[in-house]
């Protein structure tokens, strides 16, 4: 992957960024000095902020996972440099990115008084998040900053990668099925405990596989 083509990722961002930051400035004069910030799990608001704090939990903290993103790449130390894979790796700072501006946007619209489910929003963006992110967990590679980097899976390429195939298919799992479960109305907490599952059923195979590695001496 060229330079070049690491500039269209962040190109990418950067519009990504600047529509959430245009959104808010051209919805900014019709909305309440005071606007909803946070939903509780009975999706009522539990949380609420000055207008000027969505451009800081908008644009700005996206603007910053784009520069921390692009900060890791030169951190990475050797062996476990994040640029072994470039592509997926950029493209997961796109995902966050991207759903950062989807949550932001929805705030706003919410803010504007528009009658939608704030929480089932947000739950169906993670969902659809954890599924696309299945989509590309096998391809990345051993590093220290993303991926399921429990003790075992970075202590042994070969549990990193099993780790990682299985994690693929259990976010890509939990993922839809949260998504039908947002779609269909399920209560809240059937979506969250599948993305739990999602994440705690590799991390756990990570440990068996490397002491199954263990035993035999092969680590």
């Amino acid at each position: 992957m060229t330079l070049t083509s690491d500039r269209y990722y962040y190109l990418a961002a950067g519009a990504v960024i600047v529509a959430t930051l245009a959104g808010i400035v051209v919805a900014y004069p019709r909305l309440p000095s005071i606007v909803p910030m946070h939903w509780n799990a009975h999706r009522n608001v539990d949380g609420w902020g000055p207008k000027w704090m969505l451009f800081l939990w908008g644009p700005a903290m996206m603007s910053l996972i784009a520069a921390l993103f692009s900060a890791l790449r030169w951190l990475s130390p050797k062996k476990f440099e994040v640029d072994s894979f470039r592509t997926t790796y950029l493209y997961i700072m796109i995902l966050i990115v991207g759903m950062l501006g989807y949550i932001n946007s929805m705030v706003v619209i919410s803010a504007l008084g528009a009658p939608f489910d704030m929480s089932r929003a947000v739950e169906g963006c993670i969902c659809g998040l954890i599924l696309l992110l299945g989509n590309v967990l096998g391809k990345v590679r051993r590093n220290f900053f993303v991926g399921i980097r429990t003790p075992w899976s970075l202590a042994d390429e070969r549990v990193w990668y099993a780790t990682h195939r299985l994690g693929a298919k259990t976010f890509f799992i939990a993922g839809l099925a949260g998504l039908l479960a947002v779609i269909l109305r399920a209560p809240f907490w059937l979506p969250i405990a599948a993305i739990l599952c999602a994440a705690f059923v590799p991390a756990i195979y990570s440990l068996v596989f490397y002491k199954q590695l263990e035993r035999r001496g092969e680590v």
